[in-house]
């Protein structure tokens, strides 16, 4: 196999732990945002967190995704037409009482308006099966963790360019396939609105679980 040599260089402790915590800091922002601004994002941002989330670990190097971009008022309306659909079933019925009862506090419903009042919609694909480089189609391996990881990447890029999110998943997605032109062999995985917090918009107070509770040393 062919190989380059490694240009990482590591960065002094102070410098590090500096580094990390002013991340942290940035990230501890982040909030889902449901009331958007139709203001236009700057040109190529988009692009670049894209970008971003194409540098994740995946397995064997296959990078399991395809990530589309949506502006088109047209698109975003049938997207929110037929998510909306599923929306009504799932709080209609198909959602459990303990589910809607741990929703509560979001104060979420079926109407999902931001799929058209934010500026764009990224929706990223899992590919289960691709193209390979001998043009065979063959599986790809840990598409899901793969893509899960590029999707996180994605979304701190886009935080750290000012841009708010909302991960929206409708279940099922499948409508994503038929409205992007997408294969079958590709899953949608998520749905992310994207775009600037509408003035004046708000958010519920949530607190996130201290260190002790999300992690251990052994």
């Amino acid at each position: 196999m062919e190989s380059i040599p490694h240009t990482w260089s590591p960065m002094p402790a102070s410098e590090s732990q500096a580094a990390v915590e002013a991340f942290h800091q940035v990230m501890r922002t982040r909030r889902s945002v449901r009331d958007f601004s139709s203001d236009p994002l700057p040109e190529g941002v988009l692009e670049q967190a894209i970008l971003t989330a194409g540098t994740a670990p995946n397995g064997a190097n296959l990078q399991p995704w395809h990530v589309a971009i949506v502006r088109s008022a047209d698109i975003k309306r049938r997207i929110r037409e037929a998510a909306e659909a599923e929306e009504r079933n799932f709080y209609e019925g198909r959602a459990p009482e303990s589910w809607l009862k741990d929703l509560s506090h979001l104060g979420t419903n079926a109407d999902k308006p931001f799929l058209e009042e934010a500026p764009a919609l990224i929706v990223v694909f899992q590919k289960n099966r691709m193209l390979k480089a001998d043009g065979k189609e063959g599986k790809t391996y840990y598409p899901k963790e793969s893509v899960g990881i590029a999707t996180g990447l994605l979304i701190a890029a886009l935080h750290q360019a000012g841009i708010a999110t909302l991960t929206h998943t409708p279940s099922p997605m499948g409508f994503l396939n038929e409205v992007l032109g997408r294969p079958p062999t590709e899953k949608p995985f998520v749905l992310l609105v994207v775009g600037y917090p509408k003035a004046g918009c708000r958010v519920p107070v949530i607190d996130k679980l201290p260190l002790g509770q999300i992690s251990s040393v052994h």
